[in-house]
């Protein structure tokens, strides 16, 4: 298991299309991908569990990924989340 915090960074947090985005992202890979928030676990594979996490800016997440390409999801969520959802 490996997990990295990162800092929400997109302006309008994390609406639709980003949440998209981040779950087309972690389906990508075979190992369980979640994501802590406000105290609560949500699935990073679930669109639905994405946006009810209610993410705004400058929020922290801490993603953890499990199972066997856990280091390399890891990795590509974060780039995902600095790199790809800043609007």
């Amino acid at each position: 298991m490996v997990s990295k915090t990162v800092i929400f960074k997109n302006l309008t947090g994390l609406h639709l299309r980003p949440a998209g985005i981040l779950c087309t992202e972690a389906s990508a890979f075979s190992c369980h991908i979640e994501f802590e928030h406000n105290g609560k676990t949500w699935n990073a594979k679930s669109i639905l569990q994405v946006l009810s996490a209610g993410v705004r800016y400058g929020d922290e997440v801490s993603f953890v990924c499990d199972g066997e390409d856990e280091e390399k999801a890891l990795e590509r969520i974060v780039r995902v989340v600095e790199e790809m959802l800043n609007e």
